[in-house]
């Protein structure tokens, strides 16, 4: 994991989504918290990654 600050356009391209998705997500409560800059969002790397191992599915 790194530092590194992600646009909404990274976000979705690393999680294979449209960037409407993510706003979607974001919008419901449901996605990584982000970090305003000015008008821009912006998402911590490790903070996705942590989001997105939370997603993964428990075997039944």
């Amino acid at each position: 994991m790194s530092d590194e600050l992600l646009t909404i356009e990274e976000v979705a391209g690393r999680l294979r989504v449209s960037v409407l998705t993510v706003r979607w997500l974001r919008q419901q409560g449901r996605f990584a918290p982000a970090i305003k800059v000015g008008r821009r969002l912006l998402w911590a790397e490790a903070d996705v990654e942590m989001w997105l191992l939370a997603q993964k599915e428990r075997a039944a």
